[in-house]
C-alpha cells in the first residue's frame, strides 16, 4: 500500500472485505458455534495483518504514543504488540455477533454508571445525547437499547464507509434501533431529531471520527500530541440542547463493562460562547479517551491515521 493511500481520510477508503463473507461467517457462527469460527476469525486477522502496512503502522504508531504519554512500557506484549491488538479486533468481531444475534444479555454485562446515566435511560422523560467511542465494542449501542428496556436509540455513523456491518445488523430487525448516515444531517434531519428526544428517544454518536468532507473540527491534546477531534457531536448538543453523556464499552478478564457518565448539559450553554465551549468540550471527551485507553490498551479499533500525518516510525511487530 502506497503512503498516499495509507494517508488517506478514513472515510474515503474501501471497507475491505465483503458482505457474502460477513454474512456467511454470521450464519457459521449461529450453526456451528463461536467455537467452532475462532479459528476462521483468526486466520482472516492474520491475513488482513499481513497484507495491510499501513495499518499495521497506524497501530504501531498509536501503541508508542500511549506508551510514552503513559510512562508505562508494560501496556503492551515484549513482542508482536501490533498482531496482539489484531487478535483483540478479531475477538470483538465475535462479540459482535453474539450482540446480532441477542446472547448480549443483562447478566453478561457488567455497569460502571457512578452518574445514574442508566436509570435516567429507563425513567423515561425527554431523551439525551450519548457521545461514543471508537474504543472498545461500537456495538455498546445495540446493549444500550436493550440494557435500557425498550428505549429507542438513534445512532449516527458513517453508513456507507461501514455498509456490511449495517446490512447485518439491520436484519437483526431490532425495531428499537434506527441507523443514519451523518452526512445526512440536514436542516430536516436535525428537526427530526429534536422531535424524537422529545418523544424519550436517544441519539448516539462517536466523538472521535473526523469527518471526510468540510466537517468542522478542533485540535485537541491526546496522548501527548495534538489530533483533530470532530465538533459535530458538540454542535448538534447545543442546537439540540439536550444532556450529554459518554459511554464506551470494555472487555474487562472476559466480561463486557459499560462505562457510563454524566458530561454537561447543553442547555445551559452560552450561544456567545460556543466556540469556547466545543473546545473545552473536545478537550474534556480527549482525556476521558486517553484515561480508558489506559484500562484497555488492545481494544483501540482504530487502524487509520489519527494524528497528521501519523509518524510512528515503529515497527509493525
Amino acid at each position: 500500500m502506497t503512503d498516499s493511500v495509507a494517508n488517506a481520510h478514513w472515510a474515503e477508503q474501501r471497507e475491505r472485505g465483503s458482505f457474502l463473507g460477513m454474512k456467511l461467517t454470521a450464519i457459521a457462527v449461529r450453526v456451528l458455534g463461536r467455537r467452532a469460527v475462532t479459528p476462521v476469525i483468526r486466520l482472516v486477522v492474520l491475513y488482513f495483518f499481513v497484507t495491510g502496512r499501513a495499518a499495521r503502522r497506524n497501530v504501531a504508531d498509536y501503541q508508542r504514543r500511549l506508551a510514552a504519554w503513559s510512562g508505562r512500557r508494560d501496556l503492551f506484549p515484549r513482542s508482536r504488540a501490533v498482531f496482539a491488538q489484531y487478535l483483540a479486533f478479531g475477538e470483538c468481531m465475535l462479540d459482535r455477533f453474539d450482540v446480532w444475534r441477542g446472547k448480549l444479555r443483562l447478566s453478561s454485562v457488567d455497569m460502571d454508571d457512578p452518574d445514574g446515566v442508566r436509570e435516567a435511560l429507563i425513567a423515561g422523560g425527554r431523551g439525551q445525547l450519548l457521545v461514543c467511542t471508537h474504543l472498545g465494542n461500537l456495538d455498546v449501542c445495540r446493549a444500550m437499547a436493550e440494557l435500557g428496556e425498550g428505549v429507542a436509540l438513534n445512532v449516527l455513523m458513517h453508513l456507507p464507509n461501514a455498509a456490511h456491518f449495517n446490512r447485518l445488523l439491520g436484519e437483526s430487525g431490532d425495531r428499537r434501533l434506527r441507523l443514519m448516515h451523518v452526512g445526512d444531517l440536514d436542516t430536516a434531519a436535525m428537526l427530526d431529531l429534536s422531535q424524537r428526544l422529545e418523544r424519550g428517544e436517544w441519539i448516539a454518536i462517536a466523538g472521535d471520527r473526523v469527518p471526510a468532507h468540510g466537517g468542522r473540527t478542533v485540535d485537541a491534546d491526546f496522548l501527548g500530541s495534538a489530533a483533530p477531534f470532530p465538533q459535530g457531536p458538540w454542535l448538534m448538543a447545543a442546537m439540540l440542547r439536550c444532556p450529554v453523556n459518554l459511554v464506551c464499552c470494555l472487555k474487562h478478564d472476559g466480561r463486557y463493562r459499560i462505562h457510563l457518565r454524566r458530561f454537561d448539559d447543553a442547555a445551559g450553554w452560552d450561544r456567545g460562547r460556543r466556540d469556547t465551549i466545543i473546545a473545552s468540550s473536545v478537550a474534556r471527551y480527549a482525556g476521558w479517551l486517553a484515561a480508558h485507553c489506559l484500562q484497555a490498551p488492545l481494544q483501540w479499533f482504530n487502524f487509520h491515521p489519527y494524528w497528521q500525518p501519523a509518524n510512528g516510525g515503529s515497527h509493525a511487530d
